[in-house]
């Protein structure tokens, strides 16, 4: 079993909030517009950081991160980018992929609207944390937390940030 932080939209903010829940975590997830750098390494001194880079993040970030990530949590195939749309509206830059070849766990950033929903179409889980960072239009600050254990997702909780 692993338990995930997942946060995306931090645009170059980190804060003891942010780091209480990252330190409770086994992965950190992050979701793109990390910022810069100093994010990402103040979560990698807690523990591992799986990222993309999003559309504000500079060529530090990019060299450092890709665009998506693919991979398996367990018996789960997660899909992490940062913009994805969501179910009945993906990006076009991923539709035809995702159509072809969805995940089970789908996650992007980019809008600063917290989303989870079921794709019953793809049956997939598409997962948008919000925005942890201070800019942007969104009132509140916001992260999921989550368990995955063999091919189950469990557990999930959204996390405000004052």
């Amino acid at each position: 079993m692993k338990k995930i932080l997942l946060l995306s939209d931090t645009h170059n903010h980190i804060d003891d909030r942010i780091l209480h829940y990252a330190g409770e975590a086994d992965e950190i997830w992050h979701a793109g517009d990390i910022g810069n750098v100093g994010v990402t390494d103040e979560l990698k001194k807690i523990n591992p950081v799986i990222a993309v880079y999003g559309n504000i993040d500079n060529a530090e970030v990019r060299k450092e991160f890709q665009l998506n990530q693919r991979f398996m949590c367990e018996d789960v195939d997660v899909w992490i980018t940062h913009i994805g749309g969501y179910p009945k509206n993906y990006s076009p830059a991923i539709r035809e992929e995702i159509k072809r070849n969805p995940p089970k766990l789908f996650i992007c950033g980019h809008s600063h609207i917290l989303k989870v929903m079921n794709d019953k179409d793809l049956r997939l889980l598409h997962m948008n944390p919000g925005a942890a960072g201070k800019q942007g239009f969104h009132k509140k600050r916001t992260m999921l937390r989550f368990k995955i254990e063999k091919e189950k997702i469990l557990d999930l909780e959204v996390i405000e940030l004052e």
